[in-house]
């Protein structure tokens, strides 16, 4: 199950109480105060760890608490330190704050960490309390409340590549096609209900991958909510550069279906406009011969009014498929794998 948002609230460990104790020995009649500090509590740590690609190992928590420091004790010992909690998280994942709105975190790299919730300090001990005047303070302090927040994690998928498209434009089958990917794929709309990610590799180079997102079908109003609407836009806004399909075997006007998508994407976010695109005209084989010239026609002039590259392709027989790998390449920057 893919689950990309999820609210949680985040005890961090209360600080341990601070010891009262006096020295009892034989033979030292003024022993002193001994009492030791209590420990720090545990602290909550959202960590990005690799393997993890969605949300759903938190989804159903409702909090998750760190550990509680130790009190302190005689001798002047001091208690334990509460341990810190680590919550692993995928890559992309955005820590906010429900109280203020604050981003406190946009968790990218692996290993990355943030300290979402810190401990208390723990209490002193009577033993720090003892001066000139008052040599056998009968006081200490308690531990401190660990911090304690409602956070909201929203993950956006790390992506070279994305698919945008009104339904049933051909984005799983073409993911199927170059990659392992094995999304849902069906002659009906909204086959896809979640962001897929597949790795392809660049025709002709070996050692080169190209990470593509299959983003759901969108459709007009979804800036704002229609269909899958805005869950999933999200997704797009970390990819580097978008392949925009149209299916060339729908009889509506190209232009009108390139526009919608476009003003959809501008809606929800203006750097999603400049985002660098390529338009792709899809199921190039189901086109009827006598049709064929005229719907690549109308595809060169869509493209070429909005002032980007254009191919045709078929997941099905492998037409441009190719071309298509060494397009994305240039205009994502492919990189190394295991880089």
């Amino acid at each position: 199950m893919f689950i990309d948002s999820a609210r949680i609230t985040v005890l961090a460990g209360r600080g341990g109480n601070g010891c009262v104790s006096f020295r009892r020995e034989k033979f030292v009649p003024r022993g002193g105060p001994n009492g030791g500090d209590g420990g720090r509590g545990g602290s909550v740590i959202f960590r990005v760890e690799e393997g993890y690609n969605t949300l759903l190992h938190i989804h159903h928590r409702r909090t998750v608490r760190a550990e509680r420091g130790r009190h302190g004790l005689g001798s002047n010992k001091t208690g334990a330190g509460g341990k810190d909690l680590v919550v692993p998280v995928p890559p992309g994942t955005v820590v906010r704050d429900v109280a203020t709105g604050e981003v406190l975190a946009d968790l990218v790299r692996p290993g990355e960490e943030v300290v979402v919730a810190r401990g208390g300090r723990g209490g002193r001990g009577n033993a720090r309390f003892a001066t000139a005047t008052n040599r056998a303070p009968r006081h200490a302090e308690e531990g401190e409340a660990g911090e304690e927040r409602e956070l909201e994690l929203e993950l956006k998928l790390l992506a070279d590549v994305g698919l945008v498209g009104l339904p049933n434009a051909g984005k799983s089958t073409l993911l199927s096609r170059v990659s392992s990917a094995r999304p849902k794929v069906a002659s009906y709309p909204f086959t896809t209900l979640e962001p897929h990610l597949g790795v392809m590799q660049v025709p002709g180079e070996a050692f080169r991958t190209l990470v593509l997102a299959d983003i759901p079908g969108l459709i007009e109003g979804a800036h704002a909510g229609a269909g899958l609407g805005i869950q999933f836009l999200r997704h797009v806004e970390r990819c580097r550069v978008l392949a925009h399909l149209v299916d060339l075997a729908d009889e509506a006007p190209i232009g009108d279906r390139v526009r919608a998508i476009r003003g959809e994407l501008r809606s929800y976010s203006t750097a999603l406009d400049e985002r660098p695109w390529v338009l792709v005209g899809t199921k190039v084989d189901a086109v009827v011969a006598g049709v064929r010239a005229a719907a690549l026609e109308d595809l060169e002039k869509v493209a070429v009014r909005f002032g980007v590259e254009w191919l045709a392709v078929s997941a099905v027989t492998g037409e441009g498929m190719n071309r298509l790998g060494h397009l994305l390449s240039m205009l994502a920057g492919s990189r190394e794998v295991g880089v």
